[in-house]
């Protein structure tokens, strides 16, 4: 659509208030009511964006969630310039509530350099977004269906009241909800809700940084239908940025999870421009405690 995205408007925005000192609000809170990491990466991005020169590209970030955030609280971002080079400059982020560190974050930022020296994967054959329903849509077949157990219904409900920037379209849909179990890998379209247009890439880096931690580590829990996740949050999340690309054209997130066990589980994902061209790989390690479902009546 025209309207601007919230994304930009709001979510990260960040206030100045003095040199590489940010405030961050917050836009949508889960239902854990615990801050939504992706926002937090994202705005941390936004804050050291601002400590580089304009023609210098981020390429990368590493991060560590510390501590839980507070969504009644805002965040402050400080940033440190760690090191600032003539190819490179790294801007290390701290985001503090109650005077505690929730998050600590590095970004490297690199002037665009031409090299011979080029390859990459080869993009999943998918169908096009204009071919399959949005996440909003599937929601809505899904509580149409008479047998769906009323303790699923109100957790669609719950999602369907969520406002989530974001606009999602999964590629193998299933076609009830809660079905069996499968491999701990998805492909979503996905793109951020409203206009953002040509700006510095930068700014398309910070929302796709928002955009990569939703229903990300959720991969890991595809081939285990018969848990429930009673706890299920961030380690660290890490992010490559290897083309420039809109984050409000569709991209094809390509997510997986290769490893699970000690309560913790790896998940890797690349985003794709609809072009073939590898434009993001991201990788994040969380905590996941699970309890047993209760027995598949209907009731």
């Amino acid at each position: 659509g025209d309207l601007r995205s919230v994304l930009i408007t709001s979510v990260l925005n960040l206030e100045r208030l003095d040199v590489n000192l940010y405030r961050g609000r917050h836009h949508w809170v889960p239902a854990t009511q615990r801050l939504f990491g992706g926002q937090i990466v994202g705005q941390a991005l936004v804050a050291a964006a601002h400590a580089v020169r304009s023609e210098m590209q981020v390429h990368s970030l590493h991060c560590y969630f510390v501590r839980a955030g507070d969504p009644k609280v805002p965040v402050l971002y400080k940033v440190d310039e760690t090191r600032t080079g003539k190819s490179f400059s790294v801007r290390s982020i701290n985001a503090i509530q109650h005077g505690k560190p929730i998050f600590t974050c590095q970004a490297s930022f690199q002037l665009s350099q031409e090299s011979p020296v080029q390859h990459q994967f080869t993009m999943p054959a998918v169908p096009p977004p204009e071919e399959l329903v949005t996440q909003e849509e599937l929601i809505e077949k899904f509580l149409q269906d008479p047998d769906l157990a009323e303790k699923y219904r109100k957790h669609l409900h719950k999602i369907q009241a969520e406002d989530v920037p974001i606009e999602i379209k999964p590629v193998n849909p299933p076609d009830k909800f809660h079905v069996e179990a499968r491999e701990p890998k998805q492909l979503l379209w996905v793109r951020a809700r409203g206009h953002i247009g040509e700006t510095d890439r930068k700014v398309h880096c910070c929302v796709a940084a928002y955009i990569s931690d939703y229903a990300f580590l959720g991969t890991a829990l595809l081939p285990h239908r018969q848990y429930h996740a009673r706890f299920m949050v961030s380690l660290d999340h890490s992010m490559w940025f290897h083309a420039p690309f809109r984050s409000d054209h569709w991209m094809l997130y390509e997510c997986e999870s290769p490893w699970a066990g000690g309560s913790r589980a790896l998940v890797q994902g690349r985003l794709w421009r609809r072009d073939g061209v590898l434009a993001v790989t991201c990788v994040q390690e969380g905590v996941i405690r699970v309890e047993q479902m209760p027995s598949s009546s209907k009731l």
